[in-house]
């Protein structure tokens, strides 16, 4: 039998160790952040990819190809149009910095930022974020990720651009880009939803916002009620209402008020006065909507009089400058609250309860006139139809 020393044992069992580069990284880059469970080595290995002993290593294994700007031009044409001018220069002029291992000035990434019109400008932007990353981790020893407003400009620009899929990257807590994600950044993504009336996009964000542990914000609540609104999702809105009360979130007037006239549209007048409890217990008070929209409640429980007393209260508290949003909201609850809230009546109430509702409106302006109350309105937009017949 023949006994190997220890020594030549190692040597005998010797593997190649080869570098596979940042390329691997950016392929498991999804997997691991959907099973979050990332770990960090604890010493760097690789070398800076932008050497040209690393380049030539890698070209030899066809594992990780050279990154060059014609490659990405390249493949952006494939899928559509190619980035613009000024983006693709200040790439190329930051990418030739970092290949003569030279850190760009932050100038430039700044306007590379600014400067993204479409997808394929961002996904340049994306891919100098990761070459500037590795070089900063290389060449820099700089472990620390760019700083937030960089981030949230990054994020604005994705949101700008309607690249969702590369913006939800800025809100993953592991990322390979070096970006923090930050609330700001959040609500970017959600102003883009709001824009696009996506309500689904709305709960993707959500969702991608609670696995990376990024906290409400009432700014949140205000993004969110009213894409509920613009969509039309009673469902979602008061789900998430839920949650924002559950998180004891300050919720600012602007939510209140959307959320009141959602109510008071659909014709829910108990919806509307717990909104309304939650509001005076908040402290927060009365702007002209959210007054309207109890005088709503009132009108839909035949409570005129009550409808009239709080629009009346509202008037006195109100500045001189604000008053005239009175007559607007009363004008709009004439010409539009009123048909939206019959049509939601089965066709066989539909008359009785246009009827009711139109005699009860009068009665209210009749109330804040006796009052005192100065109001030009006109009446004549309170009419109901079916089948030809007017009321």
């Amino acid at each position: 039998m023949q006994v190997y020393s220890n020594g030549r044992l190692l040597k005998s069992l010797r593997i190649p160790i080869f570098n596979l580069g940042d390329s691997l990284f950016s392929e498991l880059d999804q997997s691991l952040h959907a099973s979050w469970k990332w770990q960090q080595p604890k010493r760097s290995t690789f070398r800076s990819p932008f050497s040209p002993s690393q380049d030539q290593h890698l070209q030899k294994l066809s594992l990780c190809p050279k990154i060059t700007g014609s490659h990405f031009s390249t493949e952006a044409k494939k899928e559509s149009d190619s980035p613009t001018d000024v983006v693709k220069d200040l790439y190329d002029k930051m990418f030739k910095s970092v290949e003569a291992e030279t850190m760009p000035p932050n100038a430039w990434l700044r306007s590379l930022v600014d400067n993204c019109q479409s997808k394929e400008d961002v996904k340049l932007l994306f891919q100098m974020l990761q070459n500037l990353r590795r070089f900063r981790l290389s060449n820099l020893r700089i472990h620390a990720n760019f700083n937030p407003n960089i981030c949230l400009k990054v994020a604005e620009a994705c949101a700008r651009s309607g690249a969702f899929e590369l913006g939800q990257r800025t809100i993953w807590k592991h990322n390979i880009y070096g970006l923090t994600p930050s609330i700001g950044s959040a609500h970017s993504l959600l102003l883009y939803a709001k824009e696009k009336n996506d309500a689904n996009l709305m709960e993707k964000i959500l969702q991608i916002m609670k696995r990376n542990s990024l906290e409400l914000h009432p700014t949140t609540a205000d993004i969110v009620f009213s894409i509920c609104y613009n969509t039309n999702r009673w469902d979602l809105i008061s789900k998430f209402s839920k949650k924002f009360i559950k998180r004891r979130l300050k919720l600012h007037r602007t939510a209140f008020d959307v959320w009141l006239e959602f109510a008071a549209n659909l014709g829910r007048s108990k919806s509307i006065w717990k909104i309304e409890e939650l509001r005076s217990k908040s402290g927060k008070p009365h702007t002209p909507s959210s007054a309207f929209s109890c005088a709503k409640g009132y009108l839909l429980e035949n409570k005129p009089e009550n409808a009239a007393a709080i629009i009346s209260l509202v008037n006195q508290e109100l500045p001189e400058a604000k008053k005239p949003q009175l007559e607007l909201e009363l004008q709009k609850l004439i010409t539009n609250w009123f048909s939206k809230v019959v049509d939601l009546v089965g066709k066989e109430e539909s008359k009785a309860q246009a009827i009711s509702l139109r005699n009860d409106i009068c009665a209210m302006v009749e109330a804040l006139l006796s009052s005192g109350y100065e109001v030009e309105v006109s009446l004549d937009k309170l009419r109901w139809e079916e089948d030809g017949v007017t009321s």
